[in-house]
């Protein structure tokens, strides 16, 4: 079932999902899951059932996605909202409700972290209401049933917790409080009319799914989201995904870590760019991998043989196991001795068996960067972003390529990111060097 077009093309159809921005072997593997599960022995075998059967269309699709969230992920983004609702309130004269939609909605965690972050600050139940939407409908089953375990809850600030929740045998349980100010649906963002009815919202949240398409659906799903933001709204996005804003009429309302892009007018818009790949170098055994463009100042060797730990590790597996190390190490020493193709090779079995990890999504970045490949690299470095948004070398591999193709602003953005990133890692190792003493 190796590399069988047909399935690429129809989660492209049916989710818009562009097979570079997670490679081939993820998709391979909810192929060879559901096939399994079908018992069917063939690809032509499993292709019949899957176009005979809309549950199994959606269960591939369920196979494909993988909902990585938490409560208040970048919180500095529910803080920056709280702040421009009230003015939000003043500007309309508490005429009505705040709109606000998450889009994806996934599990729940962010419109339940919206409703949390507003009443927190004060707002009063009738003042604002949060749609939450989502193409999975396991993921918005989940939602309303709103009882999540320990994974969901993240960072070192979770008094919210306490507030909001109640334990229970099978997790942590949302109270109705929060619950009232949330309605949640499935839509399909690819869907031109979708929520056509409805007045636009003051604020949108779409982060981390532009990313997942290619420029084309990127452009499309764009029209969605501008056509269901207020012309006086703000739309936040995910951290990898600011230089594609910037090109498709959006500019960042300038507050750090916000990730918050309002309209900015037909005269201030980038063009889009024109990417021509660099021819594909021959291959030279060397230790460290030639780039085709400057490589910015970072203090890391490229190919880190350290095992970066998995998001969300598969039950039968653990980050720091031995098995998963060693493939881990087995990609670094590949890479690092110029095996270019052996090394691409490795990440695609690893994702092909393991669930996904930051670090192998970096090294396929930077195989790609070195390949020539820059729209496949960018792919890529964004995944790795998406996993873990702090990703130093990510950052600034990222930056780097946005540099040369002329976007000073995104580049800047993410060396910025990447500085505070340094800053904060040094400021820990220096607290438990102190703690040590």
């Amino acid at each position: 079932m190796n590399n069988d077009q047909r399935f690429f093309d129809f989660l492209k159809d049916r989710i818009g999902l562009d097979v570079t921005s997670v490679g081939p072997a993820i998709i391979e593997r909810a192929v060879r899951q559901r096939s399994i599960a079908c018992n069917a022995q063939t690809a032509d075998e499993y292709w019949r059932i899957l176009q005979g059967s809309g549950d199994e269309q959606q269960a591939l699709i369920e196979g494909v996605i993988v909902p990585e969230t938490w409560f208040f992920r970048y919180p500095e983004s529910f803080a920056t909202l709280a702040k421009l609702a009230a003015r939000r309130l003043t500007e309309i004269n508490n005429l009505r409700a705040l709109r606000i939609l998450s889009l994806p909605c996934s599990t729940g965690e962010e419109p339940y972290s919206i409703a949390m972050a507003l009443l927190d600050a004060g707002f009063k139940p009738h003042q604002f209401k949060v749609e939450g939407m989502d193409v999975s409908p396991l993921s918005v089953e989940k939602a309303r049933r709103a009882v999540y375990g320990k994974n969901s809850f993240r960072g070192e600030d979770i008094a919210y917790r306490d507030r909001y929740f109640t334990a229970d045998r099978d997790g942590y349980r949302l109270n109705s409080r929060v619950l009232d100010q949330v309605r949640l649906q499935v839509g399909n963002v690819l869907d031109p009319a979708l929520l056509a009815n409805e007045p636009p919202f003051d604020f949108v949240f779409c982060r981390n799914l532009l990313i997942y398409f290619d420029l084309a659906t990127q452009k499309q799903v764009f029209e969605v989201l501008k056509r269901l933001t207020h012309v006086d709204g703000v739309l936040f996005i995910g951290p990898a995904e600011g230089s594609l804003l910037g090109r498709l009429g959006m500019r960042s309302i300038g507050i750090p870590q916000s990730f918050a892009f309002s309209r900015q007018s037909a005269a201030e818009v980038e063009p889009l760019p024109v990417f021509v790949p660099a021819p594909v170098p021959i291959p030279q055994p060397a230790r460290q991998p030639a780039r085709h463009v400057a490589p910015p100042p970072v203090p890391r060797r490229p190919f880190a043989s350290v095992a970066q730990p998995m998001a969300r590790p598969a039950a039968s597996e653990k980050p720091g196991s031995a098995d998963t190390a060693a493939l881990l190490a087995n990609i670094a020493e590949l890479a690092n001795e110029g095996k270019s193709t052996e090394a691409r090779a490795a990440c695609e079995r690893y994702l092909r068996n393991h669930e996904p990890v930051a670090q192998v999504f970096y090294w396929l970045g930077l195989l790609s960067d070195v390949g020539g490949n820059v729209p496949e690299a960018q792919g890529f470095y964004r995944k790795a972003l998406y996993l873990e948004p702090q990703h130093p070398d990510a950052l600034m591999h990222l930056a780097a390529l946005l540099q040369a193709q002329g976007d000073s602003v995104g580049a800047r953005r993410l060396q910025d990111r990447a500085a505070r990133s340094e800053r904060a890692a040094r400021s820990e190792r220096a607290a438990d060097s102190e703690r040590k003493r």
